[in-house]
């Protein structure tokens, strides 16, 4: 059994705003697990810092461990903050900005 301790793999980007390039986001996202099933990533962001909405071709459910922010599916808005989710199907403009450190786990369809 691995246990998977997500304060010590928490990482934040020191870039400020809008991380619209993929080696932005880099630093702030984190493969944890890829199974035959499903993909577990860890996305951390600092205060402000955003990931712009566009689509990607797999289903994501997004789920707040800590922080809040604002998640961005198709044309709706939603805040969500610790314990809360959201279901992002395949396609659909997906991205989230954070109001406060925000961890994010993104359970994915394997891709």
């Amino acid at each position: 059994m691995e246990v998977i301790d997500l304060k010590k793999l928490a990482e934040y980007s020191r870039d400020k705003g809008l991380l619209d390039t993929m080696k932005k986001r880099r630093r702030v996202k984190k493969d944890l697990l890829r199974t035959k099933n499903y993909n577990i990533v860890l996305v951390c962001l600092d205060a402000g810092q955003e990931i712009p909405s566009r689509p990607e071709p797999y289903d994501v459910c997004f789920y707040v461990v800590e922080g809040s922010g604002t998640f961005t599916v198709d044309c709706e808005k939603a805040e969500l903050s610790s314990g809360q989710m959201v279901f992002v199907p395949a396609n659909v403009a997906r991205g989230m900005k954070s109001k406060e450190h925000m961890v994010v786990l993104g359970i994915q369809e394997p891709h």
